[in-house]
């Protein structure tokens, strides 16, 4: 009996290194993927990518919704070209979709009165926010734009950006450039953020 139970305590053992072996690489496979530098809109140069971060960008997360995203199971990866257009896709795994869908109610209301915003808190600043509509990819994502002007220092920035949503998986993405909504590839970013909340999981 005795060699009967030590032999099913050795099975039993063997199966579960197993299992960990098995769900291990499952695990990381369950991570949301990010954007490749090649999947963001065209550039007259290359585009560069970061590896993927852990938690939030510096500034708290991005332009227009700064400390929204939570730190926890959130990642981040950074995108920029050598003529100053840059980017950010920013990835978080809620606890629940509910707290998934009020996430993305939340940066949708951000992103979308964030000139008014901006110009409160920079008087002289000229910041215009837009929506752009709806993506049908997964439970959906939403296009914005921010087209601003700073007549002291004659700088014009416009900022395309987007949030979608895959289960519990949110997903923002940035993208920027001097200029105005004019010289902003709006076409090829709704494609960009289409292959971002695909590639979610």
């Amino acid at each position: 009996m005795n060699k009967l139970r030590t032999a099913l305590a050795t099975a039993a053992a063997a199966a579960l290194g197993l299992a960990a072996l098995a769900t291990g690489p499952a695990q990381a496979a369950a991570q949301p993927a990010f954007l490749d530098a090649s999947q963001m809109p065209p550039s007259s140069t290359p585009w560069t990518a970061t590896q993927v971060f852990t938690g939030v960008p510096e500034n708290g997360g991005v332009l227009c919704a700064p400390y929204k995203i939570p730190a926890q199971n959130t990642r981040y990866r950074e995108f920029s070209t050598d003529l100053d257009t840059n980017g950010v896709q920013v990835t978080t795994v809620a606890r629940t979709e509910a707290d998934a869908v009020k996430l993305v109610d939340t940066l949708r209301k951000a992103l979308a009165g964030c000139g008014p915003l901006l110009e409160q808190q920079n008087p002289g600043l000229q910041a215009v926010s837009a929506s752009h509509g709806k993506l049908a990819v997964e439970e959906g994502a939403w296009v914005y734009s921010l087209d601003t002007a700073d007549p002291q220092i004659g700088v014009n920035d416009v900022h395309l950006f987007s949030v979608g949503r895959d289960g519990r998986t949110v997903t923002l993405v940035r993208w920027g450039q001097m200029g105005d909504l004019a010289d902003a590839p709006l076409t090829a970013f709704r494609t960009t953020t289409k292959t971002a909340v695909n590639k979610l999981h």
